[in-house]
């Protein structure tokens, strides 16, 4: 029991964490469009790659449960989800280490790391997603450690849940298959689960071709080429990603990469079923999150971060970090570590020039703070005819049908900047 008053605890203080520093005004990027949608109520009827079925349907229906406008139904979902995903880390880690002390550490680790506490205070997919990737890989770890077979099925469950969330997860299947391969006699659950996840995964492409879409339409997009452009780069451009990527997991583990990295090493030699599982995870989320040719890639990491999160648990527990313990409150100034590196940039020529270039949505606060609370907003921005050094329009023309949206509901003009 001990053990869920600990996540329970988690969850309060995360959920605290998040809400306070939560967004003031609605953010730049994809907030202001899945706000509208929410606002306006109308429940998604396909599938595909950028309409995040679940998440926008159920933002709606908490809307209208809650009575709360599109921007609160969106604050609390995601706040609650950022919240029940770190204590699902907790209890994983737990679960494989039986470990208090690393546990609570991998939790506090990855509920600061950079990319989840800042999607946690936005109007994004991604915390929402994670979420269910976090219960996924739950309940793969509980069908290894505990003597309940019956995760071998939740884990189809999840993972094809997740599918309707976003469909990257589809990266996520070679771990899927590699995990049933190793419970293959297990066949009350193995059958089972393959087939509940078959059953998820194919009624997205049912639901969409039932309404005229072509076949390809849960995994493709028509708002953009970022799939065929990933493979057009040049070799520089890729080992530019890849040092890219490493600086993204540098910022969001801190020192505690060291442990995260140890931990794989330790899986390996101890359980390498489960190393194998995990591996193949790692693998094919790190790789399309380095070279995906999108601007804000960082996002798509967050799966990996939650293997990594709970890596640093497991290097944490080994005995010979044991000493560490004493020590693990540490853990407790990541967020100074931002503050510290934000002003440290802030004091440089490029770290000048860069804030001022993207001033107009924050600045390096933006890039390098994962808080949010007192933020620019797209819809000041664009009420006040703004401009930017850089492409805005796909943001503005949401914020503009949001806006008409909002005064046709009785909102002035001075009430819609500050939202």
């Amino acid at each position: 029991m001990k053990k869920y008053l600990s996540a329970l605890f988690l969850f309060f203080i995360f959920f605290v964490i998040y809400y306070s520093g939560s967004f003031s005004k609605i953010p730049f990027g994809d907030c202001v469009g899945f706000v509208l949608d929410a606002e306006k109520g109308k429940l998604a009827t396909i599938a595909t790659a950028t309409t995040h079925f679940l998440y926008i349907n159920t933002v709606i229906l908490l809307k209208n449960i809650t009575g709360f406008n599109g921007i609160e139904a969106s604050r609390l979902l995601i706040v609650s989800s950022g919240a029940a995903t770190v204590s699902i880390v907790y209890l994983t880690v737990k679960s494989i280490t039986k470990t208090e002390w690393a546990s609570l550490t991998a939790a506090f680790v990855f509920g600061f790391s950079f990319s989840f506490w800042r999607n946690a205070e936005i109007v994004e997919v991604y915390t929402y997603n994670t979420l269910w990737v976090s219960l996924f890989f739950f309940a793969i770890i509980r069908s290894f450690t505990e003597n309940k077979k019956q995760y071998i099925l939740w884990a189809g469950i999840f993972l094809g849940i997740s599918l309707w969330v976003h469909i990257q997860n589809i990266l996520l299947i070679p771990a899927f298959l590699v995990f049933l391969f190793y419970f293959k006699s297990e066949k009350k659950y193995f059958y089972p689960s393959l087939l509940a996840f078959g059953l998820l995964f194919a009624s997205l492409f049912i639901l969409n071709v039932t309404q005229g879409l072509p076949f390809k339409s849960p995994y493709s997009s028509d708002q953009g080429t970022w799939v065929d452009d990933s493979f057009k780069k040049t070799f520089i451009q890729y080992l530019k990603d890849f040092i890219q990527s490493l600086a993204y997991l540098i910022y969001n583990f801190n020192v505690f990469t060291f442990f995260g990295v140890m931990g794989a090493v330790f899986l390996y030699k101890s359980n390498r079923k489960m190393f194998f599982v995990f591996l193949a995870a790692s693998l094919c989320v790190y790789g399309f999150s380095t070279f995906y040719a999108v601007s804000d890639n960082y996002v798509f990491f967050l799966p990996f971060n939650v293997i990594f999160a709970l890596s640093v648990g497991y290097g944490l527990a080994h005995p010979k970090y044991a000493a560490l313990k004493k020590v693990s409150w540490i853990c407790l100034l990541i967020p100074l570590g931002y503050f510290i590196a934000y002003q440290s940039v802030l004091q440089t020529e490029k770290g000048k020039t860069f804030h001022s270039f993207k001033k107009y949505k924050g600045g390096l606060n933006y890039y390098m703070l994962p808080w949010m609370n007192g933020n620019e907003g797209i819809l000041e921005f664009t009420i006040y005819q703004k401009t930017a050094p850089e492409p805005v329009n796909w943001m503005t023309v949401s914020a503009v049908e949001y806006i008409k949206l909002l005064k046709s509901k009785g909102y002035t003009e001075e009430e819609i900047k500050k939202l």
